[in-house]
């Protein structure tokens, strides 16, 4: 039987979006335009999304997509329908749009199972150009984006858990719980700028990850600073920076999977050897993660995160990035990401750099980007520029 939330519970959740996530916790402003794409099994959030964003004097415009269309498409569309670039349609909507909110929602966690994972990387490449535009607005102050995760009775099935307790992870880990959802995570944004700002404090060359299903060194380089929760994720307890790549060596296994199209990738472990992977493994769906390295600078490590699991309220796997990259077990979450990189871990003000200067800093341009998790104890080790080492995360906490 479906679940259906309240309409005052999603007119929270939608308020916190609207409200807070949007330009980064400055609210929406009068005459925005708001993009929504919002999939047909989380229907029940239309009404209450389009409600705050009315109330924010802005503009809806919703992106209804029907359950079952993607298999459809994919096993139906021919080479040239599958990598058609709509300039005219995505362009203009770049163009128009201030703000996009994702919700994520699946009717079926696998419904692209057996579709060629080719056909995946091919329509990824596609959208490339689309991307970088979309960034570059982004990065120049002119959008921003959100995401939110509406429960469904296949996402909990596949994260071992009954309806009602998926609905009470979601809950509990926005704060919808809460009187004012807003205030709470002022707060939160509070405490996770303290250690943001203890990190760069600290001038960090690189870093080593340690445990015994890895073994990794991650250069950071003195023009990065770390990040975390900046209003882009709903929820978001991690404490990320984009690393200097060319200086990535070790090994590193992960023991939370990776869903990726519908398709779902398990115990991943890659090799690094001079910046690139050498090695890759999957107990499953190893075919689908050759293809997703084969895409253009795919084959490089773009984001290192740390998640302390005092911020955390995701107690349980949920088998949806979004919330197992923040999950709070017993030792906490470590991830990497390939693909894209983040521009704003730049020290200074990222705008003002040509694409070469860009790339000269060594931050990376892909049309996707996908974090690798594990909640095993890893152990962090920091070299500083004064050489001194230093344990900043073990156990699932900093140590700052």
């Amino acid at each position: 039987m479906w679940y259906k939330p309240s309409y005052e519970l999603l007119k929270k959740y939608a308020d916190v979006l609207v409200k807070f996530a949007l330009w980064s916790g400055k609210w929406v402003k009068k005459n925005d335009v708001v993009f929504v794409q919002l999939p047909e099994c989380s229907k029940n959030f239309y009404i209450p999304l389009q409600q705050s964003i009315l109330e924010a004097w802005a503009y809806p415009i919703f992106e209804y997509i029907p359950d079952g269309v993607a298999k459809h498409f994919f096993e139906n569309a021919n080479e040239q329908q599958l990598t058609f670039y709509p300039s005219h349609y995505l362009h203009g909507k770049l163009k128009q749009m201030t703000h996009v909110i994702s919700i994520i929602a699946e009717n079926d966690k696998h419904e692209l199972k057996w579709v060629d994972p080719k056909k995946i990387s091919a329509r990824i490449k596609s959208r490339e150009e689309y991307f970088k535009k979309r960034v570059k607005k982004e990065i120049d102050g002119k959008m921003t984006w959100t995401l939110w995760l509406f429960a469904t009775p296949a996402m909990a099935k596949e994260a071992g858990m009954s309806l009602e307790e998926y609905r009470k992870q979601i809950i509990k880990a926005c704060y919808l719980d809460q009187k004012d959802p807003i205030k709470k995570w002022k707060e939160t944004v509070n405490q996770i700028d303290k250690v943001k700002k203890k990190l760069d404090d600290l001038k960090i060359q690189w870093v080593n990850i340690k445990w015994k299903d890895v073994d990794l060194d991650i250069k950071i380089w003195s023009d990065r600073k770390w990040l975390g929760w900046w209003w882009r994720n709903i929820p978001s307890f991690e404490i990320f920076t984009s690393p200097d790549r060319r200086w990535t060596n070790g090994w590193i296994r992960f023991n939370q999977p990776l869903y990726y199209f519908s398709q779902k990738i398990s115990w991943i472990q890659l090799r690094f050897e001079k910046w690139k992977i050498i090695k890759f493994n999957a107990k499953e769906n190893k075919e689908l993660l050759s293809e997703l390295i084969k895409i253009p600078n795919a084959d490089k490590l773009w984001e290192f995160s740390m998640t302390d699991a005092r911020f955390s309220h995701i107690t349980k796997f949920m088998a949806e990035t979004l919330y197992d990259e923040n999950i709070w077990w017993k030792y906490g979450n470590t991830h990497i990401a390939i693909w894209r990189s983040y521009e704003e871990t730049y020290v200074w003000d990222v705008c003002k750099l040509t694409q070469k200067q860009k790339e000269k800093l060594w931050f990376n341009f892909s049309p996707e980007h996908r974090d690798l998790i594990s909640t095993t104890n890893r152990v962090v080790t920091a070299t500083l520029v004064s050489w001194k080492k230093r344990v900043i995360y073990k156990d699932g906490k900093f140590t700052l």
